[in-house]
């Protein structure tokens, strides 16, 4: 602490203001960072959010107090938070595994480099799902991280940490990374922004996994924070040459100043619902809402509906989320304490290939979806058919290209997933992460804006709420979200591949229009 400190007015900043200011030396290197880890330290002790003080911090701020200012980085001063699996040398990446623990890392990972290039000072890494296969937050290591805006429900995952962390204040800006909706599950639950990149944009060389090589589902590297201004000065300063020259296999692309500031109209599809999970009524009212407010804008929607989603969930996602039989998770829980969040998924797993057919045979009717599940993680057996798996996502990626060309689109709106689940339900509902997962399958940008709150109206309808299937995953949906009265609902902004800075500009036309508009919370 710094005596006579007052964090307040600190705290209160917005990533660009205080950045400007840090470059202008209207506050000190010393004063942010001690407001952000006496801030950290709070949430922390409220819900159980980080996992490492990064004590390195303290030197590096004095390092960057010697560089001439022409040196300084978009980033000067500026603390950031970490998700567990981001290298630093020193510190373990876990996992949330015990297999992981007491091996610290070598040396720092590529964007953890060009981060403290750019003048960020990371100073604490956050909690994650034992193994970052679940959208709760919890493992036997860390314990539970709670969300902050009701600690009975869960800040999501597996990035949860984060979005609790930045939810209430504790961090100014964070790194997450996304399986299946790791980064804006816990954004969307905790009411903050979120941005999944296309693979390779941003490297992912010195980030841990618990699965590699599960290349037709793609886990990606992205930013969490409080606007998405933040996003765009984060992905300023990661899209620098300094990446390209550390990981050559990402390509050196700057950001497009060019395409992020285009004002013309866009031409937008949309959609209330995927087919496969039924959305909450707030799901839904929040895609109406944003509809209304961009037609207004003087933007053109089009109604746009998910090609074959069923077998794009099932086949595709699960299907290449598990080519392996889950034979890899498997090996890195050997001789671990199964985390209750984790449970279901290791049961099933574990089962022999003949039971799994044999439950699966007999769920085919009553639990269409998890008979579908048990088949899938039974893996894909030989090389040919990893290759036929892999074909089957392009073939079906350039599908959906297609179909969204055929319309003439700029961008795609869709629900996120909200609101907020109790904990220990995101197991028991894991079907509702179709709004997220298919993005990664698919390998689109995709980010996710708090455009509005959970009614009471939203309430009352949800108690009506049947599902497509009326099987036990919805049924846990529909308990997951209750009692949900005033918090945060997002929706998100899709582009094809490579198309970040157009994904960005539509989160920045959302969030505007969103919080210009007057409609009531409650």
């Amino acid at each position: 602490q710094e005596p006579g400190l007052d964090p307040k007015p600190i705290l209160a900043l917005p990533l660009v203001e205080l950045a400007q200011k840090l470059q202008a030396e209207e506050l000190s290197l010393e004063s942010v960072l001690c407001s952000y880890l006496e801030e950290a330290l709070k949430v922390h002790q409220e819900v159980n959010c980080l996992t490492d003080f990064l004590e390195e911090c303290e030197e590096q701020l004095q390092a960057l107090k010697k560089l001439k200012k022409s040196e300084r980085g978009l980033l000067y001063g500026v603390p950031m938070s970490l998700k567990d699996p981001y290298d630093c040398m020193g510190h373990d990446s876990t996992c949330g595994l015990a297999q992981f623990l007491e091996k610290p890392a070598a040396k720092d990972g590529v964007l953890v480099k060009v981060l403290k290039a750019q003048g960020a000072i990371p100073f604490v890494k956050t909690n994650i799902p034992q193994s970052m296969l679940s959208f709760d937050c919890s493992n036997p290591i860390y314990g539970q991280t709670r969300n902050p805006l009701n600690l009975k429900k869960t800040p999501g995952g597996s990035s949860g940490g984060e979005g609790a962390l930045l939810s209430k204040g504790g961090s100014i800006l964070g790194m997450g990374t996304d399986t299946g909706g790791s980064i804006r599950i816990p954004s969307s639950f905790c009411g903050v922004y979120g941005l999944r990149t296309s693979r390779d944009r941003l490297s992912y060389t010195g980030i841990a996994s618990a699965v590699k090589g599960k290349t037709s589902v793609a886990t990606v590297a992205g930013p969490l924070a409080r606007d998405v201004d933040s996003l765009v000065l984060c992905l300023r300063a990661l899209l620098s040459e300094d990446m390209h020259q550390l990981d050559p296999t990402v390509p050196f692309m700057p950001f497009r100043e060019e395409i992020y500031s285009n004002t013309r109209p866009l031409r937008i599809g949309y959609y209330e619902s995927d087919g496969f999970s039924q959305p909450s009524p707030s799901m839904a009212r929040a895609v109406r809402l944003t509809c209304r407010l961009l037609q207004d804008a003087g933007h053109e929607v089009i109604p746009f509906s998910i090609p074959r989603i069923e077998y794009a969930m099932q086949k595709l996602y699960t299907g290449g989320l598990f080519a392996d039989g889950g034979a890899t998770l498997l090996e890195k829980l050997e001789g671990d304490i199964v985390d209750p969040s984790m449970k279901a998924l290791v049961t099933e797993l574990r089962l022999p290939d003949l039971l799994k057919c044999i439950l699966a045979r007999i769920l085919k009717k009553i639990e269409p979806r998890t008979a579908q599940n048990l088949e899938m993680i039974r893996g894909v057996k030989t090389p040919k058919k990893l290759w036929e798996q892999h074909t089957a996502v392009q073939e079906y990626q350039q599908e959906f290209i297609a179909k969204w060309k055929s319309l003439d689109l700029d961008v795609l709106l869709s629900p996120s997933l909200d609101p907020a689940f109790y904990i220990g339900y995101p197991a028991k509902a894991s079907a509702s992460s179709s709004y997220h997962s298919l993005y990664n399958m698919l390998d689109f940008p995709a980010g996710v804006v708090p455009v509005t709150t959970v009614t009471l109206q939203d309430e009352e309808e949800l108690a009506f709420y049947k599902g497509y299937y009326g099987d036990s995953n919805d049924r846990n949906f529909k308990e997951a979200v209750e009692g949900s009265v005033g918090l945060p609902v997002a929706v998100q902004c899709i582009t094809l591949p490579w198309e970040e800075e157009l994904c960005l500009r539509f989160m920045k036309e959302v969030e505007t229009l969103t919080k210009n508009q007057t409609e009531p919370s409650f």
